[in-house]
């Protein structure tokens, strides 16, 4: 169901979708779209109420997604570049975390809409996503160590921060620099 009210002389719409979740949950996909899903036993006037608590978030997140539709982000590599690019990178990787007793893993692509590698230890595999190329070389090369590091340590605890600084000690400001990539796929 369609819900609207104006906040501040502005618009906000979102689609509400009653599921068996225990929370309200707010999500706002790249072309600036509200949802909104609830729990059936929830009154919409206490979902409104929710949704116009967010409402600043709402409107910075939707000027985020107006703005970045104008702006194409640029590409650095083509899709079979930053696949070859990312191999690279993997068997430069590869002697730190051989020498750590890990097997080298099996490599695989693929468009992903949340993350930019995976990593599934019982498989021996890692993931990454074609979207890369729209990253500079220095944010791959962190995302092949983040998922690498992920075999000696599964979680993102404390333990993971320092093994992983062992490879890429500026990793905080790659990871900065990726999250400022928009992609408008």
């Amino acid at each position: 169901m369609k819900r609207k009210f104006v906040v501040c002389g502005k618009e906000i719409e979102y689609e509400l979708t009653f599921k068996k979740v225990k929370n309200i949950n707010l999500r706002i996909n790249r072309n600036g779209e509200v949802s909104v899903s609830a729990n059936k036993r929830v009154s919409v006037k206490l979902i409104d109420d929710f949704v116009l608590s967010k409402a600043e978030f709402i409107l910075k997140a939707k000027e985020k997604c107006t703005e970045s539709a104008g702006n194409p982000q640029k590409e650095y590599f083509s899709e079979t570049e930053v696949k070859q690019t990312i191999l690279k990178m993997c068997e430069k990787a590869y002697p730190y975390f051989e020498a750590m007793g890990i097997k080298y893993p099996e490599i695989r692509f693929r468009k992903m809409v949340s993350m930019w590698g995976n990593c599934r230890s019982a498989s021996r595999t890692l993931t990454f996503n074609t979207n890369l190329k729209f990253a500079p070389p220095e944010c791959i090369e962190y995302v092949v160590l983040h998922e690498f590091t992920h075999f000696l340590q599964a979680n993102h605890s404390k333990l993971f921060y320092l093994e992983l600084e062992k490879t890429c000690p500026d990793w905080k400001q790659r990871r900065k620099q990726l999250k400022d990539i928009k992609i408008n796929s």
